[in-house]
């Protein structure tokens, strides 16, 4: 058995179901944070699951397939860049993980979250866990789905906004971004807040 598997297995100890949860875009200078939240059907396991950052992306997208078509339950939440802004990209991705917790959650479920910080309010038990898209199947499956979700829509919307290139770095500080952002400076889907952003912005109104 997929050894992540065996790690969700312990947890459910505690409860009969398990909700993994993670997100994609935190570091992004553009577009939105994804958040997913996921419960496998764990009788029945997906054996290529593992964290989306060691998986190619024709693989990933495969996976996604298969857990959207096996999950029990699953929710996919964007959070986007004005948010991020007025309340900064913390309280973006707890908003965005209790809103797809909340969605598909009963009393009596276990939740892992991947990272260190658990959503105030939540109504199940609820365990932050430090890189726990490498260490369990349910996290690593919510990782795939707010992973390939998020380079969806950020295909999508280059073709809304070609001048940056979003399609190939999705939102990301590469240099073609950059390069870009000093050529264009940012459009609407910027988060004006992150540097070097709102560096840009000041030295624009001085």
């Amino acid at each position: 058995m997929n050894l992540l598997y065996e790690y969700d297995h312990f947890f459910l100890q505690k409860s009969e179901r398990l909700i993994g949860v993670d997100e994609a875009g935190r570091g992004s200078l553009a577009g939105p944070v994804v958040i997913a939240a996921v419960i496998l059907d764990l009788k029945n396991p997906i054996n290529e699951i593992n964290d989306s950052k060691k998986l190619k992306p024709e693989k990933r997208e495969k996976l996604f397939d298969k857990i959207i078509q096996s999950a029990i339950s699953y929710k996919i939440v964007e959070v986007d860049s004005n948010y991020i802004d007025k309340h900064n990209i913390l309280q973006a991705t707890l908003k965005g993980m209790f809103d797809a917790v909340t969605t598909i959650a009963q009393p009596s479920d276990c939740c892992l979250i991947d990272g260190n910080k658990v959503p105030n309010g939540l109504f199940c038990y609820s365990k932050s866990i430090i890189h726990g898209d490498a260490l369990s199947a349910s996290i690593a499956a919510a990782s795939i789905l707010a992973k390939v979700h998020r380079d969806q829509l950020m295909r999508t919307l280059d073709k809304f906004f070609p001048l940056y290139g979003f399609a190939k770095h999705k939102g990301y500080g590469t240099a073609q971004h950059l390069n870009a952002l000093k050529l264009y400076g940012p459009c609407s889907i910027h988060r004006k807040t992150f540097s070097p952003i709102a560096k840009m912005i000041d030295q624009r109104a001085l």
